[in-house]
């Protein structure tokens, strides 16, 4: 019975180490919706390739940290005698002895804040990108359309009124 609770034990250091680098993943992501805003908002082609190849490399590295991840859980399913589907952090904590249950509780709240935060973060890098898409739309059609379909503009009366001619910038008021 000792010999399985140390071998949880390990389990758990090996998990907490992977833990750690989850965290880490998830910090750099966000550096990474940081820079990618900014080289968007500033036109930085140079900055924009750099961070493609970068996530290209993290991407890889962290394949490998979710593999070892997945490995330990089963691991700690079978070790907890369990379905590796119901091995939570919330579950293994119950098992464990109160320095290692804060351990991993500790850890547990610490990514849920990162992801709450990644969340937030990719929902403002995606509503930029696709603002970006839809300016970038509506200019090439007004370029390319050529005021084929006209522009539909209101009178101070609430009336439209559509204006077919080529100009592609009017100025009346």
């Amino acid at each position: 019975m000792k010999a399985a609770a140390t071998t949880i034990e390990n389990k758990v250091d090996e998990l907490l180490a992977v833990l750690d680098e989850d965290i880490r993943y998830i910090h750099d992501g966000l550096l990474q919706l940081n820079e990618l805003r900014s080289a968007v908002i500033k036109r930085d082609d140079a900055a924009l390739h750099r961070l493609l190849g970068t996530a290209r490399v993290k991407a890889d590295f962290h394949a490998a940290n979710e593999s070892n991840r997945q490995t330990l859980r089963k691991e700690l399913a079978n070790a907890l005698d369990c379905n590796v589907e119901q091995m939570t952090l919330t579950k293994l904590e119950n098992h464990l002895p109160i320095e290692k249950k804060s351990q991993v509780a500790s850890k547990k709240n610490e990514l849920k804040a990162l992801i709450n935060e990644l969340k937030k973060e990719h929902l403002s890098t995606s509503i930029l990108l696709s603002e970006c898409a839809r300016f970038n739309n509506l200019l090439l059609r007004s370029i390319f359309d050529l005021g084929k379909t006209g522009t539909l503009t209101y009178r101070a009366n609430g009336a439209a009124n559509r204006q077919m001619d080529g100009t592609f910038v009017n100025l009346r008021f």
